[in-house]
C-alpha cells in the first residue's frame, strides 16, 4: 500500500557538531540562545539516535548519514530545508538564507541515494542565492503532494520567485500568505505553524492575521477534502506544527512529533489525531531549544522511485 502523501524511506543526518547557529538566530524565533549549551553535541547525538530508534522500532525505513566534521554545519541535522525527493524521480535543492547552511548540500548523499532509488532529475534552484532570494525546501513549503499544493508563507527564507520557479517546475500550485507569532514577528518557515496529512492538516490559523490570505488557505484544505485540526500560538510554541505524517513498511499511516509537541495537545486534539494515524514521538528537547527546529525539520522524505 502507499499513499502519494506519505513515505516508508526517510533521510536523516546525524549531527557531528550540533550546536547554536549565529547565522540563523536572526529569523528564527524558535531558537533559543540562552539554553544550556554546554554538552549540546553529546545530548543532540543521544536524542537523534534515540529518535531513529524510535522510527525503526515503528517499522520505517530510516537511511542515517553521519555529518562530517569539516565544514561545520551546525544545523545539518534539518536536511529536509537544502533538498527534496519526489515521486516522478526528481530531486530538487534549495537556495539557503545562512552561509554555513548551503554547505549542508553533499553531492556524496545525492549519489548513494542512487544505489537504491531511480533519481531521473536534478533541479538545482539554489543559483538564486547569488541575488539573495532564499526558498528552505520543505521548511518554507508545506506540500501537499496528493494535490500538487505548496503551502508557503512568505518570509525572509521565502521569496516568491524562488517558489515561482518551483512551481514551474514542479507543477505545484501555491497557496501563499503572510504568518506572524505572538509577538507579530514573520514567522520563518511554514513547516512550524503547519503540517499536512493525508485526511487532514494541523495548522495554528492565528498567525495568518489577513482575512483574505486566510479565506484563501481555507478554501484550499476544502477543496481537497482536509479536516482542520487548529492549534494555538502556545502549542505552536511548543512545535505542534512540526510534525510529518509517513507510513511504515506495512502501510500504516504514523504522525511523527517531538514528545513537547505531542504533550502540548489537549486530550480532543490526541484522539482525532489519532483516529487519523497512529502517533509516534520523541524527546529532542536539545535540538528544538538550540537548533529552532523540532521532529519534521530532522527527517526528508524520499519519495524517489525504489530500483528493482
Amino acid at each position: 500500500m502507499t499513499n502519494m502523501q506519505t513515505t516508508s524511506n526517510i533521510l536523516m543526518i546525524r549531527p557531528v557538531n550540533f550546536g547554536f547557529n549565529e547565522q540563523t538566530a536572526d529569523s528564527n524565533a524558535f531558537q533559543n540562545r540562552d539554553a544550556e549549551q554546554q554538552d549540546a553535541q553529546t545530548k543532540a547525538l543521544h536524542e537523534f539516535d534515540s529518535f531513529v530508534k524510535i522510527l525503526r522500532d515503528a517499522g520505517v525505513n530510516v537511511i542515517v548519514v553521519d555529518d562530517t566534521p569539516q565544514p561545520h554545519t551546525p544545523d545539518s541535522i534539518f536536511p529536509n530545508n537544502w533538498v527534496s525527493f519526489h515521486d516522478d524521480g526528481t530531486m530538487y535543492l534549495y537556495p539557503m538564507q545562512a552561509e554555513n547552511r548551503r554547505l549542508e548540500r553533499r553531492e556524496d548523499i545525492l549519489r548513494d541515494l542512487q544505489d537504491n532509488f531511480k533519481v531521473a532529475h536534478v533541479n538545482d534552484l539554489s543559483r538564486y542565492e547569488l541575488e539573495d532570494k532564499f526558498l528552505e525546501g520543505t521548511g518554507s513549503m508545506v506540500l501537499d503532494r496528493e494535490n500538487k499544493i505548496a503551502y508557503a508563507c512568505i518570509s525572509p527564507r521565502t521569496n516568491e520567485d524562488v517558489l515561482q520557479a518551483f512551481s514551474e517546475q514542479s507543477g505545484y500550485k501555491t497557496v501563499l500568505f503572510h504568518a506572524f507569532d505572538q509577538n507579530g514577528k514573520a514567522i520563518y518557515h511554514t513547516n512550524v505553524l503547519m503540517a499536512m496529512g493525508s485526511k487532514y492538516v494541523v495548522i495554528c490559523l492565528d498567525t495568518i492575521t489577513n482575512d483574505d490570505e486566510l479565506e484563501q488557505v481555507i478554501d484550499a484544505f476544502s477543496s481537497t477534502g482536509k479536516e482542520i485540526i487548529p492549534i494555538s500560538f502556545e502549542q505552536m510554541n511548543h512545535f505542534a506544527g512540526n510534525m510529518l505524517e509517513i507510513q511504515n513498511k506495512d502501510g500504516e499511516s504514523l504522525l511523527v512529533m517531538s514528545k513537547s509537541a505531542w504533550d502540548s495537545l489537549d486530550n480532543e486534539q490526541k484522539e482525532l489525531l489519532s483516529s487519523y494515524s497512529k502517533p509516534v514521538y520523541a524527546d529532542i528537547n536539545t535540538i528544538e531549544t538550540l537548533g529552532g527546529g523540532s521532529a519534521r525539520c530532522m527527517m526528508a522524505e524520499v519519495h524517489l522511485p525504489a530500483l528493482k
